[in-house]
């Protein structure tokens, strides 16, 4: 081997190695749940996969998109309600890619751009409802929210299937406030019942006294049930109870003999 070729065979397995390099890095593997987004000299070509991709090397660039879905907590957001309640409120989205061009070509960041939207639309959305809708009502509050969102990710090839609003934190006054609520309330139910029970009660007597005026034997009958019932008491006094109508015989017969 001459002097030239001594010079060029370093330089020929450097050529060698870089286009070995460049024919391994336009194979790619893409799984199930991903697809490749491909660029032909700057302009969208389409959608690549799942299996074994071969780019056209220097002249086609990808990037690769998940499809799985992903779920992303929303920090925690200062509401403050129709009624002029200060609020924290935390939330959990759930969402996937259902167009990788879309969700590569149209937005910069589509993760960081529907964190974003979720944190606005948590605000906009919450503030609108008083402090016992946002209590109560929370799959109300969570459709809502899937659709606004939803509506807005859309144009970027992103499905968002769910959103949850995790805690609603109150302020320590209104936690006290609404404790001292449920007290009275817990209060006045117990008094209504009571009430009712009275009411109950008296009917009942009621119906009792007007079944024992018709039958005169059932007022004899109540009497011997009282006498059975102080008969099992250790009272040193017993009240025996005598019908007038015995009384008024005994007083006649005194009477004639007299």
């Amino acid at each position: 081997m001459g002097p030239l070729g001594a010079l060029l065979m370093p330089f020929l397995i450097f050529v060698g190695f870089a286009v070995l390099l460049i024919l391994v890095n336009s194979i790619k593997v893409v799984r199930e749940y991903e697809r490749l987004v491909v660029f032909r000299l700057g302009l969208l070509v389409g959608e690549r996969g799942p299996g074994l991709i071969l780019l056209i090397p220097i002249l086609e660039r990808a990037v690769k998109v998940g499809l799985r879905t992903v779920t992303m907590d929303v920090p925690a957001q200062d509401v403050i309600t129709k009624d002029n309640v200060s609020v924290k409120v935390n939330a959990v989205i759930y969402f996937r890619v259902v167009d990788a061009p879309r969700a590569i070509v149209q937005v910069e960041n589509y993760l960081y751009a529907t964190s974003q939207i979720a944190q606005t639309t948590l605000r906009s959305i919450l503030g609108e409802q008083e402090l016992d809708e946002l209590l109560s009502e929370r799959e109300r509050l969570n459709q809502a929210l899937q659709q606004v969102i939803d509506r807005q990710t859309e144009p970027w090839g992103v499905k968002v299937s769910t959103v949850e609003v995790k805690n609603v934190d109150l302020p320590q006054e209104m936690q006290r406030a609404m404790a001292r609520q449920a007290e009275a309330e817990r209060e006045r139910r117990a008094k209504v019942i009571a009430a009712e029970g009275e009411y109950q009660a008296s009917a009942r007597l009621a119906e009792a006294a007007a079944v024992i005026g018709r039958e005169p034997a059932a007022m004899q009958l109540r009497y011997l049930q009282t006498l059975a019932e102080i008969a099992t008491e250790n009272n040193s006094t017993t009240i025996f109870p005598v019908p007038i109508d015995i009384l008024k015989a005994l007083s006649g017969g005194w009477e004639r003999k007299s």
